[in-house]
């Protein structure tokens, strides 16, 4: 198999000479900065993009790079942001979507998605999304239409993310900023949403733009009227 061939190039050849990192993060614990949402797909590899090192970015991968609604029930994605927001403490979550995307092109071809019930129930948590196309993107042709509803998706899934309390909390505090993505595989660019809610494309002489910036604000309720 290519991944036990993989594995003994890593202990013979990467693991070396990286020894020192392995021993500190292992002695240290991690400390990262950033959690990454993105897409299960095997052509989407967060560590790669991002040129993290090991204990860099907290990552949580699936179908979709879905954020369900909060809930007050157990789920894996709803974990991996609470304890990476309350535990790690991380300062930025990025949530990334990309070209190409099965799960999103499946919208447009729903019979698929008869064989898998699983998938079927999962990406209803993409469906306001689906609908926003729906409504304003039918002027476009299929493959237009699924490029607007990646970046759409992104955009529902960061308005999910801030209705998790952990995440609520720390943006209320002015410690939390929320990114969102755009990746393409064939060409390897990278396109950020600015608060504007367009995505720009990323490049090293402009300020990455940030979907919500962290700031500080004050509940309402707590706010005192000068007299």
């Amino acid at each position: 198999m290519d991944i036990i061939n993989g594995v003994s190039r890593f202990q013979s050849t990467v693991f070396p000479g990286q020894q020192d990192l392995f021993r500190k993060l292992a002695q240290d614990g991690q400390r990262p900065r950033t959690l990454m949402i993105s897409c299960a797909d095997s052509r989407v590899v967060p560590e790669l993009i991002t040129q993290s090192a090991p204990g860099e970015l907290f990552v949580c991968r699936n179908a979709g790079n879905i954020v369900p609604p909060f809930a007050m029930k157990n789920g894996g994605v709803s974990s991996a942001v609470e304890y990476a927001v309350v535990a790690l403490e991380v300062s930025d979550i990025v949530v990334c979507g990309h070209s190409d995307c099965g799960a999103m092109k499946a919208f447009f071809n729903p019979e698929a998605l008869e064989t898998m019930p699983n998938v079927k129930s999962w990406l209803a948590h993409s469906e306001p999304a689906f609908e926003v196309v729906k409504s304003c993107c039918g002027h476009m042709n299929e493959a237009e239409q699924v490029q607007a509803l990646v970046l759409e998706n992104v955009s529902i899934q960061l308005l999910h993310l801030q209705n998790h309390p952990s995440v609520a909390a720390r943006m209320a505090q002015g410690k939390l900023a929320l990114h969102g993505w755009f990746f393409d595989i064939e060409s390897g660019e990278i396109r950020a949403q600015g608060p504007d809610g367009v995505f720009h494309t990323v490049s090293n002489d402009k300020p990455l733009p940030v979907a919500i910036p962290a700031s500080r604000r004050v509940a309402r309720s707590l706010a005192v009227e000068a007299a």
